[in-house]
């Protein structure tokens, strides 16, 4: 056993993991590169191992939680790549308008296909609403459940909204324009979307074919100037950075009506911080970054008011191990109908993606926050829904 097997291991036996125990959230290795690649390496060497097959967990979320919540990622002594890493997400900008683009491509164009099988009949791809659906740990086990928490989710924004019928309302990052057509459709409005992905805009205009409902492929900082009754930003604020909050809030306070709502849906950090996680960064969400209340409230003053703001980033648990589960089911199909873009590699990389994913929501070191601005205009008090 070599110095860099003796180390690992004992980090592991911090967060209650064993090298080739019997637990099912205990490390199975199968290449043992793998300890000097994750101390050298940090994260990236971690992920990067996981796809190359050098190890695996039969309970990969379990796993993943474990070593969030024991800190395991400080433990590991800072190399010069990763420090080079950090020191370029906190100076450098990698959030410019023709950077926005890589991430349209490297992650959301990576193929309809593959979102078409893996998320619910309405192509949703953020944090469902489970109230009511049963215990989180296991509501996720009824394939019927995920439509159910993503439709509620939906019109839980369109109430948090208070939507009319005739409104104008923007969507900025509508995806595959799941929340335009259920807004235009139930509520009478009319909406604008932007994407900054082309296989996205496609989509979404033929799926609101018949509605309201104007998709556009470009980025916040593009358009003309537009006024809006309401604004919504779904899934959007984790690709503006660090260095553009105070400018997207600047942007969507001048197309907001003075008497208008704007609601963010996002991925948060307990923490702020300047960066993201390396292997995530390189693989699945580049020039990408999860803000923290914080950094969300400082870039809203002398803007906007927070009128109403509610965590239920737990939820993001069973959202995920659907998306997992979905994803599973398909592997096979996809993989033969497009094996020049799915391979092996690429679906240990998904599958850490998943459940590496949920393993964070599981530590609660992820949030997902839906939070409510105004442009604080009226005296009128906020009514809340739940």
């Amino acid at each position: 056993m070599n110095k860099a097997e003796k180390e690992l291991r004992k980090l592991f036996k911090i967060a209650g993991i064993n090298v080739n125990g019997k637990n099912p959230w205990d490390i199975k290795v199968h290449n043992k590169r793998f300890f000097k690649r994750t101390l050298t390496d940090g994260p990236l060497g971690f992920g990067e191992s996981y796809m190359d097959g050098d190890w695996d967990s039969e309970q990969l979320d379990e796993t993943v939680a474990r070593i969030q919540r024991a800190a395991l990622g400080d433990k590991i002594k800072k190399n010069l790549p990763l420090i080079l890493f950090l020191a370029k997400s906190k100076f450098i900008d990698v959030a410019t308008i023709k950077k926005s683009y890589v991430v349209g491509r490297v992650h959301y164009g990576v193929g309809n296909e593959l979102y078409e099988r893996m998320l619910d009949r309405d192509m949703n791809y953020t944090c469902g609403y489970w109230k009511g659906l049963g215990d989180i740990n296991t509501a996720w086990k009824n394939p019927k459940n995920l439509d159910k928490a993503e439709a509620a989710k939906l019109d839980l924004i369109c109430r948090k909204l208070h939507l009319k019928p005739g409104m104008k309302v923007f969507d900025v990052g509508c995806g595959f324009g799941n929340f335009a057509r259920f807004a235009a459709a139930n509520y009478k409005v009319k909406v604008v979307g932007i994407t900054i992905t082309k296989e996205q805009a496609e989509l979404a205009r033929i799926r609101c074919k018949g509605l309201p409902v104007d998709i556009r492929l470009e980025d916040y900082r593009e358009m003309k100037p537009e006024k809006f009754d309401r604004i919504v930003a779904i899934g959007m604020v984790e690709h503006v950075t660090h260095k553009h909050y105070e400018k997207f809030m600047q942007i969507m306070d001048s197309f907001l009506k003075p008497d208008g709502l704007f609601m963010i849906h996002t991925i948060g950090s307990p923490v702020s911080t300047t960066h993201a996680d390396p292997w995530t960064e390189k693989y699945l969400f580049p020039n990408s970054h999860l803000a923290s209340i914080a950094q969300i409230a400082k870039a809203a003053e002398n803007k906007f008011l927070i009128e109403d703001l509610q965590n239920f980033g737990a939820y993001y648990y069973p959202t995920l191990m659907s998306w997992d589960r979905n994803f599973d089911k398909s592997w096979k199909e996809l993989k033969r109908l497009y094996p020049e873009k799915y391979d092996d590699r690429f679906y240990r990389m998904w599958k850490l993606y998943l459940l590496g994913s949920a393993g964070g929501f599981k530590a609660r070191l992820m949030q997902l926050w839906q939070i409510v601005l105004s442009k604080s205009n009226t005296l009128e008090v906020y009514q809340s829904v739940r």
